[in-house]
């Protein structure tokens, strides 16, 4: 308590003109610079990427009437694989493939170079204003029966090939399960 009146009994005896009164009349100077200090001037922010090459690559181990086996990870039903990701696809058969239904291959960046298109137990001819379409975007098409697209997907990124894959899976009828051996080097 001593100590308290102490503090209270030297803040009355400044000065008033030292004292400040009420807010401070402070705004700030917009010429001010601040300046490194030496071991600060030249340090640089640098960026470094962790993986410039995903280990996650998607192959397409195998591929059955159901779905398709992708990295061990089973996905039922038709599925577009982009880089490091697997969608479901809401196409029923190649009839179903639309400008609208591939659009998310020209959306995504880094641009995807070659899409593999599996219309199921044999190749379809896709409409040729889609292929156009697709042209115009900078994308090839490649469209294939499921298991060679599941093939030529798998060897294309081995090559190391910015590549998309859109796959209906095979009905049962004229395939059974089948399973792809992985590109070797």
């Amino acid at each position: 308590m001593a100590g308290g009146a102490a503090v209270r009994a030297l803040a009355r005896s400044v000065p008033a003109l030292s004292r400040p009164r009420g807010p401070p009349n402070w705004q700030p100077c917009r010429s001010h610079r601040l300046f490194p200090v030496d071991d600060e001037q030249f340090q640089r922010t640098t960026v470094t990427m962790l993986e410039k090459d995903s280990p996650h690559i998607l192959f397409v181990d195998s591929y059955s009437p159901r779905g398709f086996t992708i990295n061990g990870n089973r996905v039922v039903g038709p599925c577009v694989l982009i880089p490091q990701s697997i969608l479901q696809w809401n196409v029923g058969t190649h009839q179903d493939i639309t400008e609208e239904s591939l659009s998310l291959f020209w959306m995504l960046e880094p641009r995807i170079e070659i899409v593999v298109v599996g219309t199921g137990n044999q190749m379809e001819r896709l409409p040729p204003e889609l292929l156009k379409a697709m042209r115009k975007r900078g994308i090839a098409l490649e469209v294939q029966d499921t298991p060679n697209a599941c093939a030529t997907f798998n060897f294309l990124l081995h090559e190391g090939r910015v590549t998309g894959a859109a796959l209906i899976p095979p009905p049962s009828r004229l395939y059974g399960s089948g399973s792809l051996p992985l590109p070797t080097e």
